[in-house]
Order: C-alpha cells, then sequence, then structure tokens
C-alpha cells in the first residue's frame, strides 16, 4: 500500500494550510481508494527528488 505522503501529487496548499491531491481522478476511483483498504492508487508516483540528479550523471 502507498502513502500519500511520499507521492509527487500529494502538494501542500498554502490557503487552505493542509495537503491535498492534485490529481483529476472521478468519483468512482477516489471512493474506490478511500473505501478498500487494499486498492493501489493509479496515480501514485514516488516523489524522487533526486531523480534528476541521477539522470545528469
Amino acid at each position: 500500500m502507498y502513502s500519500c505522503d511520499t507521492c509527487v501529487n500529494y502538494v501542500y496548499d498554502e490557503e487552505d494550510d493542509s495537503y491535498d491531491c492534485m490529481v483529476e481522478m472521478d468519483e468512482d476511483d477516489a471512493y474506490r481508494i478511500n473505501t478498500d483498504k487494499r486498492a493501489q492508487c493509479p496515480y501514485y508516483r514516488l516523489d524522487d527528488e533526486y531523480a534528476v540528479v541521477r539522470h545528469q550523471m
């Protein structure tokens, strides 16, 4: 199971002072991900800030 804390789509919103998922998903996907503990988010991407550095080497 993935954690939203490590996802690149989970960003901080200064206006609300909270973190939000920035993926435009439909209601069915959102319901499935939030209710089924075994469901994995199809939009999850690891927030790997060193990927660019490794690519430049």
